[in-house]
């Protein structure tokens, strides 16, 4: 279980790992171009959170601005499944998905509370990149809980992120 940190073991299993599906290694061409683009999007729409957040919650709650940002994206994914299909068929769910699904949404729920009382509290081009430490931190838990092993030139990215929050 290559992937799968000794304390993990019981909850992952080997199926469904890049090993087993060559198709979703990162280094397939396909795939590492999907993966790239998705990734950009990503920092460009977590960029314009931010600046939307801090606008958003200047005049009420922090909590209250977590709320409605949770239903808003909670209506919208529901209307990209329902609009795709995968709402009304969405497969068997194991239990080990709904464990890390709940935890990882708790999670979720953790980091938007703080983020944005941090927004309310403090300038958006201070909180961001210090909220951006969890670039570091996912690399770091990847190793210590998946077993994933950066390159050096990986290792190398993850320094100069630190660095660059000091």
């Amino acid at each position: 279980m290559r992937n799968c940190a000794s304390g993990f073991r019981s909850l992952c299993s080997r199926p469904g790992t890049t090993a087993d599906y060559p198709e979703r290694s990162p280094m397939n061409p396909e795939t590492l171009t999907s993966w790239q683009v998705w990734a950009v999007l990503s920092a460009v729409f977590a960029a314009l959170t931010a600046i939307f957040a801090k606008i958003g919650v200047e005049d009420i709650n922090s909590d209250l601005a977590t709320f409605i940002r949770t239903v808003i994206v909670l209506i919208s994914l529901a209307l990209i499944l329902f609009a795709t299909g995968k709402l009304s068929h969405p497969g068997p769910i194991s239990t080990k998905s709904w464990i890390f699904l709940v935890l990882s949404g708790l999670g979720t729920g953790a980091s938007w509370l703080c983020y944005f009382r941090a927004l309310k509290l403090g300038p958006a081009t201070l909180v961001a990149p210090i909220d951006k430490l969890s670039v570091v931190l996912v690399a770091l838990f990847g190793v210590v809980f998946l077993g994933e092993r950066p390159s050096l030139n990986g290792w190398l990215g993850i320094a100069m992120i630190a660095a660059a929050r000091c």
